[in-house]
């Protein structure tokens, strides 16, 4: 049974009658504590980058408007949206343009992330627990990006920001521009255009 309020902005925003993109429901257990992550290359009103998270059920998402970096060096403006459930993570294809968020996505990198955080005594921080404080890390172990990573919160409020950047480790590279260089969805190989025109075509 789905709890009240579960997804409902983003619910609110779609008209699945129209869109593509999957309602969602509730998780089963089993599913509730997996760590995946989802970035989607997202051609909207403005062409972006959707960081995902998969915490306590629901995927956290962030727009990236740059892109992720694999230069530590790089601070990545990532601005909150709202929650979308799990079965997004492989959503590919174009939203209709009279749609919230209409244009082409492709999954452009997924796998699975890694919480290492501990508290003083030892005890692993949860990642809901760290968002809510405004500072998580995690290590990514993607097909495109992998190695650590954080989000953090640099204002709160109606206009609430975070920054999203990479950690200096063995998988940091300055030299790496993953965001122009890597341009073919992790899901089917197919670039930005080959997904429109086979939308196009299907439709």
């Amino acid at each position: 049974m789905t709890k009240k309020g579960f997804l409902k902005e983003y619910h609110e925003k779609r008209d699945f009658d129209i869109s593509s993109e999957p309602f969602g429901e509730e998780v089963d257990k089993k599913d509730k504590d997996k760590q995946i992550f989802v970035i989607q290359k997202h051609d909207a009103s403005h062409l972006h980058f959707d960081f995902r998270l998969l915490v306590d059920g629901v995927l956290k998402s962030w727009a990236v408007p740059k892109g992720p970096s694999t230069d530590p060096k790089e601070k990545r403006l990532a601005v909150p949206t709202e929650d979308h459930p799990i079965k997004y993570a492989d959503f590919e294809g174009v939203i209709p343009q009279d749609q919230y968020g209409g244009g082409t996505v492709m999954v452009w990198d997924a796998g699975t992330y890694e919480n290492e955080k501990k508290d003083d005594d030892g005890n692993i921080i949860s990642m809901e627990d760290q968002l809510k404080k405004g500072h998580a890390t995690f290590i990514l172990k993607g097909k495109k990006l992998k190695g650590g990573y954080t989000l953090i919160q640099t204002q709160k409020g109606k206009d609430e920001r975070w920054i999203l950047k990479k950690v200096d480790d063995d998988e940091a590279d300055a030299r790496r521009n993953p965001v122009n260089t890597e341009n073919k969805s992790v899901l089917t190989g197919r670039t930005m255009e080959q997904i429109r025109k086979e939308a196009e075509k299907d439709g």
